[in-house]
């Protein structure tokens, strides 16, 4: 796959069932980079597991896109809508690692963000050890952390770690972006 410049157009594309597969795997095969940089080893399970997407992509007002540039998939994200509340949950976001530091994360996240402008407040979660996530977050996109999950502050939402042999796979940060609707 070629890589993309600062310009290329980005934007979504509506997963379809069939493509689920497909998705799930570019979405392992993305976070798997980070995983093993970390811990220095492939992982014996993909991460997230197929369990964790499958769940992600049947939740109620779930939505998959595919991120596109000039036509290209080179990303994805599943979101959660609530139309009743505003608040909305990122589920999983990802770009290629092919196509990364060229601008399309936040352009893909921009489009999201257009693609639901009566959202009142976007929630999401990253592992601690995902500096490069965190400054995407906080620092690109506007978020900020309000809580961190760890043993004693467990995730209400998620029962299972990452399974990564790691005493500290729990911990995760959630972020918010409040949209600045009242």
């Amino acid at each position: 796959m070629p890589t993309l410049d600062e310009k290329a157009l980005v934007t979504l594309l509506t997963a379809q069932p069939s493509s689920f597969k497909e998705f799930t795997l570019a979405l392992q095969d993305s976070f798997s980079v980070a995983a093993i940089a970390e811990f220095g080893h492939p992982l014996d399970e993909p991460i997230p597991s197929d369990d964790d997407v499958a769940q992600s992509l049947s939740a109620p007002g779930s939505v998959a896109h595919w991120i596109m540039a000039n036509g290209e998939r080179v990303g994805g994200a599943v979101v959660s809508i609530d139309e009743k509340s505003g608040r909305n949950t990122l589920a999983f976001f990802f770009v290629s690692t092919k196509q990364q530091s060229r601008g399309l994360g936040l352009r893909a996240w921009q489009a999201i963000e257009k693609a639901y402008p009566s959202t009142r407040v976007w929630e999401t979660v990253t592992p601690y050890f995902e500096k490069r996530n965190i400054h995407f977050y906080v620092n690109k996109c506007g978020f900020k952390i309000v809580e961190f999950y760890n043993k004693s502050n467990p995730d209400p939402h998620h029962q299972t770690g990452l399974n990564l042999g790691e005493e500290d796979s729990d911990e995760m940060f959630r972020f918010e972006k409040n949209m600045g609707w009242p």
